[in-house]
C-alpha cells in the first residue's frame, strides 16, 4: 500500500497504483504560469488526476478556509480546477506520459458539511469548463478526460473504497 499526503488528508492506494506526487517543485510547470493537479495516479485501466483543497485542515488560516470554503461553493474555484487540470493534461500529454489511457479527473474537498446536491451542482459546473467526454463526432479522434467528478471525505470513500481517504 501507497500513503500519500495532502496537508490534513491522508490518501491509501493500492500496491497495484503506480501514484506520484505531480504538484511541487519537480515538475518545472510555475516557470510558465502553468498549474498542477496534485497527484497522478496510473491504475492498469485509466489515469486518474487527482485535486485536493482541504479547507477545513486545523493547520489552515481560519480566514483563508472561510474564503476557500466560499469561493468553492460558489464556483469561483472550478476555474483553478480547470488551469490544474488543463495545464497538467499539457504537461503530461508533451511528456508522452499518458500512454492512451483515459483520464478521470476526481477533486476532493475537505469541507465535511458538503451535502451530496452541492456535489453534484460542483461536479456538474466543473464539467462544463471541461472537454469531458464532450466529442462525439468531429475531428477529434479521442476524449480528453473520460470522467470529472468532485468528492467531499466521505463520497470519495463510497465511491473509491479501495483509496481510502481520512484526516490525519
Amino acid at each position: 500500500m501507497t500513503v500519500m499526503t495532502e496537508g490534513n488528508i491522508k490518501m491509501n492506494f493500492p500496491q497495484y497504483a503506480d501514484v506520484r506526487r505531480f504538484d511541487g517543485p519537480t515538475h518545472r510547470l510555475s516557470h510558465c504560469s502553468m498549474k498542477a493537479i496534485d497527484f497522478i495516479v496510473e491504475l492498469t485501466d485509466r489515469v486518474l488526476f487527482i485535486e485536493i483543497k482541504d479547507p477545513q485542515d486545523p493547520q489552515a488560516n481560519p480566514n483563508s478556509s472561510n474564503k476557500t470554503i466560499a469561493e468553492f461553493q460558489s464556483g469561483e474555484m472550478d476555474e483553478i480546477f480547470k488551469l490544474k487540470f488543463r495545464d497538467s493534461f499539457i504537461y503530461e500529454w508533451a511528456s508522452d506520459n499518458l500512454k492512451k489511457k483515459p483520464i478521470h479527473f476526481y477533486v476532493l474537498i475537505g469541507i465535511e458539511t458538503l451535502d451530496k446536491a452541492l456535489l453534484l451542482n460542483r461536479t456538474n459546473s466543473l464539467k462544463t469548463k471541461l472537454p469531458v467526454r464532450s466529442v462525439s463526432e468531429g475531428i477529434w479522434k479521442k476524449h480528453i478526460a473520460e470522467e470529472c467528478l468532485v468528492f467531499n471525505i466521505e463520497t470519495w470513500n463510497q465511491f473509491l473504497p479501495n483509496f481510502l481517504v481520512s484526516r490525519i
